[in-house]
């Protein structure tokens, strides 16, 4: 692998490790604006052309993808608090 395609693929994981923190922190909190700030920030990364240019996967596929995978992982928790504020977040998305 090239050393500028590792650099890429390191900023693209840090982005999605940040935003399942991110996302999961919102959704208990819904309240408070920095993690309600931080999810938009990520989400607006993910649909950028700089994200593109670093990654050839679709960055609203992967928005979706890691918010199934909070709420699977939330449910499993038995959060259902989570659950259906992670429906209301969408539903207003």
């Amino acid at each position: 692998m090239e050393p500028y395609q590792a650099l890429a693929n390191a900023i693209v994981e840090l982005a999605v490790k940040d935003y399942k923190k991110a996302l999961k922190q919102h959704f208990r909190f819904p309240n408070n604006k920095d993690y309600a700030d931080e999810v938009a920030s990520l989400e607006r990364f993910f649909r950028s052309g700089w994200y593109s240019q670093l990654t050839s996967v679709d960055g609203e596929y992967l928005i979706r993808r890691l918010q199934d995978e909070i709420r699977q992982s939330e449910s499993i928790r038995g959060n259902k608090n989570f659950i259906s504020e992670v429906k209301a977040y969408e539903c207003n998305n």
